[in-house]
């Protein structure tokens, strides 16, 4: 866990210090090593005898939370969405109008 953080606090350091050109394109790194990431772990439980026989057993389940998790996901964010962009009341149009 120690190991974890330490990388993680040494990139926050690396990203403060050295914040230039070279780390505006980190984000397609970042998006192109979890697609690798996500490819790989599938590729595991696809190798997994254990687990794709009892894809029966859990899969109605494994669907369930599937959606809710999404469905939460979608429903957050688009309320966190309408927290953030609310219209403010513009001061020029409240005091023209009193």
């Amino acid at each position: 866990m120690f190991i974890v953080i330490f990388f993680m606090v040494i990139g926050v350091l690396a990203g403060f210090f050295l914040n230039n050109k070279l780390f505006n394109k980190i984000s397609v790194v970042i998006t192109v090593l979890i697609w690798l990431l996500l490819l790989l772990l599938g590729i595991e439980a696809g190798s997994n005898k254990e687990l794709i026989n009892s894809l029966g057993e859990i899969g109605i389940d494994a669907l369930l939370i599937t959606i809710g998790a999404v469905a939460g996901s979608v429903l957050f964010s688009w309320l966190l969405w309408k927290a953030i962009h609310r219209e403010k009341p513009c001061k020029q149009k409240v005091a023209n109008e009193g």
